[in-house]
């Protein structure tokens, strides 16, 4: 017989009648080895071409931010809503009382001050000139580990039954998250209300004003999105400031004209547009500015409202009789906004000829 280097074959196949079937023997076995070996050697140290191709960068819905496998670079929001889901929900609301306006306040969980405030004062009535308005809280998540935190608001809501909460964490650089929370919200919940409007907690605001200028002739019921217009806004860049946006969040110098994030009222028919074009844009945190970029993406822009002076930011001193004529001011408080109601209401004219 002969020897194979790693086999004793068989006497049969040893005999010099078959020297074909020899030779194509010891070559299958050969190739065995060798495909072994070759194996072995690229589970045990990747190849140099796979090792020079770039992470993946994928969204990640458990922190709410866009990260990659090895994350070099600055972290992007995911804004996308469909992607979170309601935890706390009113999904009937809408179906029993037909609102004309709904007014979407988002705020933080733990700030129950704010939100008491508001139901006594500019939320306190659903009847406002002849229509129906709905006032709704849009929350996140506490992260404080504090189950005590989502007890006392499942109270709240048992109470009141105007909180809507969705599983994304609540903080500020997940503000345009909120958003798109709300109009995913209004797509979907409330599709059938003519006029919606997202206003901050820290806000007064003058509902029967609002609801004359949506019901003067004229006001688009579809398209439109108002408020305090702003235009040509730089990017800002520095690292220290609240408002920095990255390069690689925004690269523009400039955002597009957009209402600021204050309160801004639109057409009912936005919000689900909003929601799909949002697909197809890179969120970043600015979220009134994300909300200019989805109008500038489906090819519309804000309207200024009939009356610009209405809509106004801060306000250094009271005033009873430009507090009647208003619709928007930023406080600093909700005592403030409790204080100045009381005195709007009271018996008399706001103003004095």
């Amino acid at each position: 017989t002969q020897n194979f280097p790693f086999r004793q074959l068989p006497e049969s196949l040893s005999q010099p009648r078959k020297p074909l079937f020899h030779s194509c023997f010891q070559i299958l076995c050969l190739c065995c080895l060798l495909l072994c070996i070759l194996s072995y050697t690229l589970y045990s140290s990747p190849a140099p071409w796979l090792e020079s191709i770039p992470p993946l960068k994928h969204y990640s819905k458990q922190f709410t931010t866009l990260t990659t496998v090895a994350p070099t670079g600055p972290q992007y929001h995911q804004a996308y809503a469909p992607n979170y889901h309601f935890i706390m929900d009113n999904p009937v609301v809408c179906k029993s009382i037909f609102p004309f306006l709904v007014l979407m306040v988002p705020v933080a969980p733990h700030n129950v001050a704010a939100r008491n405030a508001i139901r006594q004062t500019w939320a306190n009535s659903r009847a406002v000139q002849g229509k129906v308005v709905l006032t709704l809280f849009m929350l996140g998540l506490s992260g404080r580990g504090d189950d005590g935190q989502q007890e006392k608001l499942k109270q709240e809501n048992l109470q009141h039954h105007d909180l809507i909460q969705s599983d994304f964490m609540d903080t500020y650089l997940n503000l345009t998250i909120k958003t798109m929370v709300i109009m995913d919200w209004l797509a979907t919940r409330c599709p059938t209300a003519p006029y919606a409007m997202k206003i901050d907690s820290d806000m007064f605001l003058n509902i029967d004003n609002l609801v004359i200028m949506l019901q003067k002739p004229g006001i688009p019921k579809t398209n439109y999105l108002t408020g305090m217009l702003m235009w040509n806004r730089p990017v800002v860049r520095s690292k220290n400031s609240k408002w920095y946006v990255p390069e690689e969040m925004y690269p523009d110098p400039e955002y597009p004209t957009y209402t600021l994030g204050m309160g801004y009222v639109f057409s009912n028919d936005l919000p689900g547009r909003f929601v799909e074009v949002s697909k197809s844009i890179k969120p970043f945190n600015i979220e009134d500015a994300y909300i200019g970029m989805c109008m500038k993406m489906l090819g519309l822009a804000p309207t200024s409202p009939p009356d610009p002076w209405q809509f106004k930011a801060y306000n250094t001193q009271y005033n009873r009789c430009e507090y009647s004529k208003i619709i928007t001011y930023i406080l600093g408080s909700s005592e403030e906004l409790m204080k100045y109601w009381t005195d709007l209401k009271k018996p008399g004219p706001p103003c004095q000829d």
